[in-house]
């Protein structure tokens, strides 16, 4: 059961996580593989707006997507944006990687290895991830500009698109934790977190929304997923 005081919470930690950069055309926009295909539709739609020229697509499989993107996230991704009429020539999948650090750290030797020049980037995420991956990004590659962005809904339109409320608050939770956490480990900047938002954060892993959640002195090679 889901209570209204969670819900609230959960909203709390939906909004910290929203960056509210605005989209401007950046050297390269890249892709988080993840098991929101909506990531996939909202990098085409700036690659469309003339926000990029060249898309980077990145992600392996992990065990929310193995059973639906076997091939590998950003393959799906790639399959995806090829579908809704992006010239498969404007896109490069990176599939090895597994985490966040990585999707940031692989991506930027798969372009420097082909000579391509990188000033800024374009970094589409689940809109509940935006922080987190931001942060990371600035970690991984801190000569860069990152303009965050995601699919532009609300709380309640994200848990209706996936379907299981529990999952989405679950990974709201998790991602707060490795806010507060990784900076210590290497793997983020610090980001400043409001007293509320950690409180909500609290109480919702006392709840037992804790399924996405890492020990606190976990830690992987280029920053765990």
């Amino acid at each position: 059961m889901i209570s209204v005081r969670d819900w609230e919470d959960t909203q709390l930690l939906w909004d910290y996580q929203q960056m509210h950069h605005e989209p401007r055309p950046c050297s390269v926009g890249i892709g988080l593989g993840s098991h929101d295909l909506g990531v996939a539709d909202t990098t085409v739609d700036l690659y469309r707006r003339g926000m990029m020229p060249l898309i980077v697509f990145t992600g392996a499989t992990s065990r929310t997507t193995q059973d639906r993107m076997p091939r590998g996230e950003a393959e799906h991704y790639r399959d995806r944006a090829v579908e809704l009429g992006v010239p498969a020539d404007a896109i490069v999948v990176e599939p090895r990687a597994r985490n966040t650090g990585q999707n940031i750290t692989l991506s930027r030797g798969f372009l420097e290895e082909r000579g391509i020049s990188v000033s800024s980037v374009l970094l589409v995420s689940k809109p509940y991830e935006e922080r987190r991956a931001y942060a990371t990004a600035r970690k991984m590659w801190p000569e860069v500009e990152f303009v965050s962005a995601s699919t532009s809904m609300t709380l309640t339109e994200y848990v209706d698109s996936i379907q299981d409320a529990r999952l989405v608050i679950d990974m709201l939770v998790g991602s707060l934790q490795r806010l507060l956490i990784y900076p210590a480990q290497g793997f983020m900047v610090v980001q400043e977190v409001p007293d509320e938002v950690i409180r909500a954060y609290e109480r919702l892993a006392s709840g037992g929304f804790t399924s996405r959640l890492v020990p606190e002195t976990a830690g992987s090679t280029l920053g765990a997923s």
